[in-house]
């Protein structure tokens, strides 16, 4: 059962698993352009799903991946929630992270619908991180149960470091 401030949440689709093709998507970036999957093709991908990226988990889990992947040449960490891209603007800017790919599912909601991580309680996305090889092939999976905890970074890299 997942939770989400302690209490349980539901999902209207299930969610992707090790060994699916990743679904393309298309997002807003804080530029207000439109961002698909498709265009990091050829690159290792880390989705690091939160629900706002102006919780102090949301935050700490988006500046790890981009600290730890940001000079991989052949990855990206893209960060999805459904903060406004304004606030995903103004969070890069205050946490100095320039060059972090921060998308935003909020104009309707298909990527959290797709992805089977729009919680139906909320309308926020649960907290995920899914590494998929330069084919968008799932090759790991976190999916939390308790939305208010941090995933397993060292998890999440091994199987990065893998492909």
């Amino acid at each position: 059962m997942t939770t989400f401030l302690g209490q349980p949440v539901t999902f209207a689709t299930q969610q992707l698993q090790v060994g699916d093709t990743a679904l393309d998507f298309t997002l807003i970036n804080p530029e207000l352009e439109k961002i698909s999957l498709s265009d990091f093709a050829g690159k290792k991908k880390v989705l690091s799903i939160v629900p706002s990226i102006d919780t102090g988990i949301c935050s700490t889990q988006t500046r790890r991946f981009n600290q730890e992947l940001s000079e991989k040449e052949d990855t990206v960490v893209i960060t999805i929630s459904m903060d406004l891209p304004f606030a995903q603007k103004r969070w890069c800017g205050a946490a100095g992270l320039d060059k972090a790919v921060l998308l935003s599912d909020y104009f309707d909601h298909s990527f959290g619908e797709t992805y089977g991580l729009l919680m139906n309680e909320w309308h926020l996305l649960a907290r995920a991180i899914l590494v998929l090889d330069e084919n968008n092939k799932i090759t790991y999976v976190e999916y939390l149960e308790n939305i208010n905890s941090e995933p397993n970074y060292e998890a999440a890299l091994h199987a990065l470091q893998q492909l």
